[in-house]
């Protein structure tokens, strides 16, 4: 059975989505540029784009998203009708980490889209969209899991895992990614319904950095302070000295460990 066919019939049992369109090549440069082409073109909201491996993935800031063969990458065309858009990464990061627990690996989700397993990088969130004069008219969320040990690249195994090293029980593409798909719909249609619901869904799986020292490099530089909140729009509060808060839209949040500390 071809792989689409095996997603489609796996979303079926699960009750996930329907989905209008579902394209899966061997390879790809990558399978967000796809589907934006596609979105501009007027695909239909949960057009899917999956790939065997991407030789142009990109995560945030533009930066390099590595995409070997072994490892599930996958874009999905939303076409929301409400304020809230700001959460849907995050609403996508409950929804991989769900799909994770489907298979019997723990999660907890790193602000502002990382799925981490045993403090390691397990998966990763990009969300891209664009807005016309009623507002945001498509969003692009693409996503990439890494299943297999082989979808971990010599340079980055060491702050990252797949689920196969978290001893997952199901590693078919098909049935991860139908996984990821159906827990999604069942998230997109509570952030629809109840944002606040949403937000609570991430911050009960987020790690348990709340009150500690963080750095955040944004695109305007770095800062240091405690992390306090991730707040209703999905920003990340962070506590300067001298006590003065501010707000982050984008970034990358590390923890700052005590010397000695764990």
């Amino acid at each position: 059975m071809e792989r689409a066919e095996a997603l489609a019939t796996a979303l079926a049992v699960r009750g996930g989505p329907r989905l209008p369109v579902v394209e899966w090549p061997e390879s790809i440069a990558s399978t967000s540029e796809r589907l934006k082409a596609m979105a501009r073109g007027g695909a239909p909201e949960w057009t899917v784009v999956l790939a065997g491996q991407q030789t142009g993935g990109r995560g945030r800031e533009g930066r390099t998203w590595a995409s070997p063969p072994g490892g599930l990458y996958l874009s999905v065309l939303l076409r929301p009708r409400f304020e809230k858009t700001g959460l849907l990464p995050l609403a996508a990061g409950v929804a991989v980490a769900e799909a994770a627990g489907d298979v019997g690996v723990r999660t907890e989700l790193k602000w502002p889209n990382d799925v981490l397993a045993s403090g390691r990088k397990l998966a990763g969130i990009l969300s891209e969209a664009a807005s016309g004069p009623d507002g945001v008219e498509w969003v692009v969320l693409g996503i990439g899991v890494n299943v297999s040990a082989e979808s971990l690249p010599p340079g980055i195994r060491e702050g990252a895992t797949s689920l196969a090293a978290q001893g997952a029980a199901d590693l078919s593409l098909p049935a991860v990614g139908a996984s990821v798909l159906a827990h999604l719909a069942v998230c997109y249609d509570g952030l629809r319904s109840s944002p606040a619901a949403a937000l609570a869904a991430w911050r009960s799986r987020a790690a348990p950095w709340w009150g500690g020292l963080v750095d955040v490099r944004t695109a305007e530089g770095s800062l240091q302070g405690l992390l306090r909140e991730v707040d209703e729009d999905g920003a990340l509060v962070v506590e300067l000295a001298g006590g003065r808060r501010q707000r982050l839209l984008s970034g990358e949040v590390t923890r700052v460990r005590p010397a000695g500390g764990r």
